[in-house]
């Protein structure tokens, strides 16, 4: 997962602004009064959150699949001097050394887990890891968004000397909407091509509903991307809110 597109991520996603979503986090955690001072960031990717949330005291766990991802992750550490600890691990096996107060997985990473049993296993594995009474916040992207705005669309991305198709092929019956990215990065005025394909799956509520009630959290609050109130139906992002019971 995400090996070449490790690369060119932060490039091609630049419209994500971590500092305001890092303190929009924050802000909900303040709000249903459990502040973490040893933060979970779970499917971290490239280290955007983890970073932020160290650079504001907080002690982080970063955990992620790709090798690749995670490299660029510890690069950004060094350069912004936070102390975070790197874990390369799937999330449905998640293994920490202890509990943690909170725990995030944020920017439609859960999507990516297309197999309803095995998101089951990773809400079990965070619960498994969370103190009580602590907050697990997520993002997932919305059936709303697979089915009117990925949908079996394509687009054209380009960022400097990179340009990205990015191409989607939607199952209405599942939910699923498998993603093929095609790079071509210009280098001494040659285009070199590179790709990545994955899969992410729609959620209903009442899955994510079903899979926090099998792993002894709560869900305190759902909102619409960056709010306080709930999704509309046109929501592309919904940000769930759980705690540990």
């Amino acid at each position: 997962m995400y090996g070449n597109f490790a690369k060119y991520y932060d490039a091609l996603i630049k419209d994500v602004d971590y500092r305001e979503r890092t303190d929009y986090i924050r802000g909900l955690f303040k709000e249903f009064g459990r502040e973490p001072t040893l933060l979970l960031d779970l499917a971290c990717g490239t280290g955007g959150f983890s970073n932020e949330f160290a650079a504001r005291g907080v002690s982080v766990i970063g955990v992620d699949i790709s090798e690749e991802m995670l490299a660029v992750a510890q690069e950004k550490s060094r350069e912004r001097g936070t102390d975070v600890l790197y874990l390369c691990q799937p999330a449905q096996s998640l293994d920490l050394y202890g509990t943690v107060d909170g725990a995030v997985c944020l920017l439609d990473s859960l999507n990516h887990i297309t197999d309803f049993g095995e998101l089951c296993e990773v809400f079990i594995k965070v619960s498994l890891f969370l103190e009580k009474g602590a907050l697990f916040i997520f993002d997932l992207n919305t059936v709303y968004k697979h089915e009117s705005v990925l949908a079996d669309n394509t687009f054209v991305i380009e960022e400097g000397d990179v340009y990205c198709v990015w191409q989607n092929y939607y199952s209405k019956d599942e939910r699923i909407t498998d993603i093929v990215l095609d790079f071509f990065e210009k280098e001494n005025g040659v285009y070199i091509r590179s790709g990545e394909a994955f899969s992410e799956r729609a959620y209903t509520d009442g899955e994510i509903a079903a899979a926090a009630e099998k792993s002894g959290l709560k869900i305190e609050a759902v909102y619409g991307d960056m709010t306080r109130t709930a999704p509309k139906a046109d929501e592309s992002r919904a940000v769930f809110v759980l705690r540990k019971v």
